[in-house]
């Protein structure tokens, strides 16, 4: 039994109620053209119907066919017309043997108007499944669309953000070999802090988000790195509010700041400079700026890698909605500021606080 019940799959009571209304309308619009009853042609209307119904559901059914599948339901509605006029006799009493030689033509026809309406819901049926079947195609293209527009951007992300790695990891390790020309003790104390720094950073560098808190950690320690080498020429303001530490940020974009203001900003022109970092929340915006009071713009800022880097995963991530802003200081430097929209759900703040 379990290996035919297949075959009855969508012989549902949704389907037999529609077949019955179909006979109900048909008997009603043929009575005004023959003799017989509004009943008898219903009775008749009924098992044509619900015979064809059950052909037409076994045929479509069928697994394995050389024919084409419209064929064979429409060899089912002619089959099922068929035995649907002969059921129809046998239940009203009549004679088969009379049925098929004195009321021929009456089987005929009986057969002809089930052929016809069964053709005709056949259409519909073969119409609408076309319908479901382009929509469902169209849902999965759009969806494997949508799947390979979010892979090329998360490539797009990953090589972007690969960029910042060894720029960022070769700088620092250039200001490392630079102690060990000119103070070997310091340079060990730089390097010590240096593997401590980088075996908390890398495992984030690829992370797609993190936290103010974490990014922010990671910057005082870059930022601790490079007050060792520069010695009291470099100090550092933190004013970041600590209700703001646990929301996302992404990763590596407030180190690219911290770095540009260091080293194209304090570190080449001055005595002595500060560099501030800060964060708020307003108008459902999370602004994270770093100011210096290094050299300032000049006309080369704001071309090198780290920024540009900046602004295009900022786009991919973002759209029109985040943006990177560089503006004067005053009354000397410059200011930074990431504009990114508030996220929905900020992590957990045991959790930050545990990074």
């Amino acid at each position: 039994m379990n290996r035919i019940a297949h075959l009855f799959e969508g012989l549902t009571l949704k389907r037999v109620l529609l077949v019955t209304f179909l006979c109900i309308w048909a008997a009603g619009a043929t009575v005004w053209f023959f003799a017989n009853t509004y009943l008898d042609l219903l009775v008749s209307a009924l098992c044509v119907g619900y015979t064809s119904m059950v052909l037409f559901t076994v045929a479509t059914n069928v697994r394995a066919h050389r024919l084409p599948r419209w064929v064979i339901q429409v060899a089912s509605i002619v089959v099922g017309s068929f035995l649907g006029t002969t059921l129809a006799g046998v239940v009203k009493g009549r004679d088969i043997a009379t049925m098929f030689t004195e009321r021929y033509y009456g089987v005929l026809i009986t057969m002809g108007l089930g052929i016809g309406f069964g053709c005709m819901a056949l259409w519909v049926y073969v119409f609408r499944e076309r319908e479901s079947r382009h929509a469902a195609e169209l849902a999965r293209a759009q969806a494997e669309r949508a799947q390979l527009e979010k892979n090329v951007l998360q490539a797009q992300l990953a090589l972007m953000q690969a960029q910042v790695e060894p720029h960022f990891l070769f700088n620092t390790l250039a200001n490392v070999q630079h102690l060990v020309e000119t103070d070997p003790a310091s340079a060990s104390r730089m390097l010590e802090s240096l593997i401590q720094y980088l075996r908390g950073a890398l495992p984030r560098m690829r992370e797609d988000t993190t936290t103010v808190g974490r990014e922010l950690d990671m910057a005082k320690s870059f930022l601790d790195i490079h007050r060792m080498r520069m010695g009291s020429r470099l100090d550092y303001v933190v004013e970041v509010p600590e209700a703001l530490r646990c929301r996302l940020f992404p990763p590596m974009m407030l180190i690219t700041l911290v770095e540009n203001a260091v080293i194209h900003g304090v570190d080449p022109c001055c005595e002595a400079g500060t560099i501030t970092i800060r964060a708020s929340e307003q108008d459902g915006k999370l602004r994270f700026s770093v100011a210096d009071t290094g050299q300032g713009i000049s006309p080369k800022k704001g071309t090198g890698v780290g920024l540009v880097n900046i602004r295009e995963r900022l786009k991919a991530l973002y759209g029109g909605s985040a943006r990177l802003v560089i503006e004067e200081n005053v009354p000397r430097g410059v200011v930074a500021t990431i504009e990114v929209d508030v996220p929905a759900d900020p992590v957990a703040a045991p959790a930050a606080k545990a990074a």
